[in-house]
């Protein structure tokens, strides 16, 4: 089964961390990513840019709409993901409190509809 762990955390704590202490964050997620790796479940993840550069796309009546910045305003953006793919929920779920943003955000597992095909 494959899933979703979605990373949310404060944005602006993150990108004003001392320079050493970011290195660490990021150090934190590049060991979590080689041991995903290792484990054979990694299918995909990335850090995603700022929710400031998000475009967020509505049609109403036929007519795109289109808005600078998240959907949302809220606490904890989107930051990054990874597609996982294990045997269980619970699985995905040790995955996700082994990720960093477990520790100062949230992750969020959700698991991926099946292929329509």
């Amino acid at each position: 089964m494959r899933y979703m762990l979605l990373i949310y955390g404060d944005e602006s704590a993150w990108f004003n961390l001392p320079e050493a202490e970011l290195k660490k964050g990021y150090q934190a997620y590049m060991d979590n990513t080689e041991e995903l790796i290792k484990s054979g479940c990694m299918r995909a993840g990335s850090e995603l840019k700022p929710a400031t550069t998000a475009t967020t796309v509505r049609v109403r009546d036929g007519k795109p709409s289109f808005a600078d910045g998240p959907f949302a305003e809220t606490k904890e953006q989107l930051g990054g993901y990874y597609l996982i793919e294990c045997d269980s929920l619970d699985d995905a779920l040790a995955w996700a409190a082994k990720c960093p943003g477990a520790t100062h955000g949230s992750v969020e597992v959700r698991p991926v509809a099946a292929d329509p095909a």
